[in-house]
């Protein structure tokens, strides 16, 4: 097959086929497509089209009672079983605030779905699944077999799209120029300084026209300091060691999904490094960190504390901060393990 030709619908479905316990992003990427087009292949087969309406879709999966959610990017695979509950609905942002399902949605990133059913034996696995204008997975929802396949159904029903089509329309996505980070330090350290509550740091970012990359090397020691790459697996076993409860944020263009709480079983194998918890699974490709950083915000309640990967792309990976509530302060057991994780020799290139 011609490299520099997409393979048609009839071709990618043979690939499905020929190689059924591949990964769909892996397949995706060794056809030269995008995930998107390789599920729309499947319509009208095990694949329907549905609108990627986030509100209505909100609204009618907590019907759906138990489900696993998946958000993922490049290197993170985040997912966790709970219920789609607590929901805030909303045009450019949409939240789910439930005890274990903890999302923050950009619905305007959202722009192709569908419900999946793929054959695992004599079972049949259902899925919602979303994706960004690119092609690439914001997003995606697996039925359990505690799930009420009929509020599942009837869910379906009303987001299934006339277009019930093989192609999908892809959009390239345009990535923000970097600016120059050598420009506006003492502005940024003013106004980090001034910070009341983290959420203002992405007014920050925006305001001095920086990434998020840019920003933390650039603010100051006292505030972000780069630590040895051995630092991450070594949060994760102390935290775990500990008990000790932890927020972990993975996301992507359109979703970001959070874990609250402790993290059990820590298990490595090659370079991925995951957690096989009861109702948290992550899958981390440690080899894609390129930097991380411990990050020091002050608020109102004091500073938090962050660590965060960033990949050869400068674009964060994954963010972890101890547990704590709006209005309470730091856990002092998370800031003395972040303080006093590895840090990279002062000798280090920061990039």
């Amino acid at each position: 097959m011609d490299q520099r030709v997409k393979p048609a619908p009839h071709e990618i479905r043979a690939a499905r086929t020929d190689n059924p316990k591949m990964r769909e992003r892996d397949l995706a990427t060794q056809l030269g497509i995008s995930e998107a087009e390789l599920v729309a292949a499947h319509c009208g087969e095990t694949v329907r089209r549905i609108e990627p309406r986030v509100n209505d879709l909100l609204l009618g999966l907590e019907a759906v009672g138990e489900v696993m959610a998946l958000t993922r990017n490049g290197s993170a695979v985040h997912e966790k079983i709970g219920v789609y509950d607590k929901v805030v609905t909303g045009k450019h942002n949409a939240m789910v605030l439930g005890e274990d399902i903890d999302l923050r949605i950009f619905p305007t990133a959202w722009a192709h779905g569908f419900a999946v059913e793929k054959r695992d034996g004599d079972d049949v696995r259902h899925s919602l699944q979303f994706f960004d204008h690119a092609g690439d997975a914001v997003h995606k929802i697996h039925l359990r077999p505690a799930s009420d396949f009929e509020a599942y159904g009837k869910l379906v029903a009303r987001l299934l799209s006339d277009d019930q089509s093989t192609a999908v329309d892809l959009k390239g996505v345009t990535e923000k120029p970097a600016t120059s980070a050598g420009s506006g330090a003492t502005e940024l350290r003013e106004r980090w300084g001034r910070m009341t509550d983290v959420h203002q740091f992405f007014g920050i970012l925006k305001k001095l026209d920086l990434s998020r990359h840019q920003a933390v090397t650039m603010v100051g020691p006292d505030y972000a300091w780069r630590l040895h790459g051995e630092a991450l697996q070594a949060m994760f076993l102390h935290a775990a060691a500990d008990g000790m409860p932890i927020m972990c944020f993975v996301g992507n263009r359109g979703c970001i999904q959070i874990h609250s709480g402790p993290v059990k079983n820590v298990k490595t194998m090659g370079p991925w490094l995951n957690v096989i918890d009861e109702t948290f699974h992550l899958h981390l490709r440690t080899d894609h960190v390129r930097e991380l950083w411990a990050v020091r915000k002050p608020t109102k309640d004091g500073h938090v504390t962050s660590i965060e990967a960033y990949g050869a792309d400068n674009e964060m990976i994954i963010q972890f901060f101890g547990r704590r509530h709006e209005g309470e302060g730091e856990r002092k057991d998370w800031r003395f393990l972040a303080e006093n994780l590895p840090r990279a020799a002062a000798t280090a290139e920061v990039v």
